[in-house]
């Protein structure tokens, strides 16, 4: 499968009316990148995008037709398990199954403290979500019982229009974030990953549960591009592909390498201010996307 490039509604965007971030993702559409990302921040990081993504996804769903929604990456210990599923659920059916589920444990502990979830937990709390999730997605009713989450003949209030809900894309690199990935993902997310790290956890994938089951998992992951020209918002919080003065041919050869090492998925995080994504997409549509194979 040829390597599939979306775009990230970040880092910085003004929410003014909501018009630029949906114009954005429009434009994305036209030019033929797969899916447009939001993240997940509660609190204000001075950094990024700080919406809800279910919110800001559903009005991009609205806004388009064919493009994706990824969430890069849910925090799913955040959300009760009910919620979370139901969410996700209302966001599948209104979209037409174009939403994938990015999900992580999370970090930030200043969230975790207002939010009143142990941070402690939250390994714990994202295995018991998901697969209540899951339970919730499949079975009409559901019985689940978790370490944080008990059902009981429990029928979804919107049940998924795709065949066992979202695909799950399980971000993290630790030992385990991939079981995670292995017990309740279609695939799994890195942030940064050069082809390297993919390959490595591929076989670390593989050692875990075997090739017949590894193999069958997606692999994707966010990537960080200053396209050379466009004025930078903020730095890259990462190697940028294509190095620190990225042409054309040096960015579609990093890419070249992640698609040898198995990604599938490649998420393009762009740093520059609002007013030049459009400019960098462009960028990327005109002069990398046609040397991709």
């Amino acid at each position: 499968m040829p390597l599939r490039l979306g775009v990230s509604l970040q880092p910085r965007w003004p929410l003014d009316d909501g018009t630029g971030a949906l114009r954005a993702a429009r434009r994305a559409e036209d030019l033929g990148f797969d899916h447009v990302a939001v993240g997940n921040r509660l609190l204000d990081s001075g950094f990024g995008l700080d919406t809800d993504p279910f919110v800001l996804l559903s009005a991009v769903a609205g806004a388009t037709t064919r493009l994706r929604l990824l969430t890069s990456v849910l925090v799913a210990p955040y959300y009760p398990a009910l919620v979370l599923a139901n969410q996700a659920a209302t966001l599948d059916v209104i979209s037409g199954g174009r939403l994938v589920l990015g999900v992580g444990a999370g970090w930030n502990p200043e969230e975790f403290a207002a939010v009143g979830v142990p941070a402690r937990e939250r390994g714990a709390r994202t295995d018991d979500h998901l697969a209540a999730a899951k339970a919730l997605w499949t079975q009409r009713p559901a019985d689940f019982d978790g370490p944080f989450t008990t059902l009981r003949q429990a029928r979804l209030g919107v049940p998924p229009v795709t065949a066992g809900g979202p695909p799950v894309w399980v971000g993290g690199h630790s030992d385990a974030a991939l079981r995670r990935v292995l017990r309740f993902g279609d695939g799994w997310y890195g942030t940064g990953a050069d082809a390297a790290e993919v390959t490595d956890v591929r076989r670390r994938l593989r050692d875990l549960a075997g090739a017949e089951h590894a193999d069958r998992l997606t692999l994707a992951s966010a990537a960080f591009l200053a396209p050379p020209g466009v004025p930078a918002a903020v730095p890259p919080p990462g190697r940028p592909l294509g190095g620190t003065a990225p042409t054309p041919a040096s960015v579609a050869d990093d890419l070249g390498r992640l698609a040898e090492a198995g990604l599938t998925f490649c998420t393009l995080w762009l740093p520059v201010a609002a007013e030049h994504v459009e400019e960098a997409m462009e960028w990327v549509a005109a002069e990398v996307a046609p040397q991709l194979v």
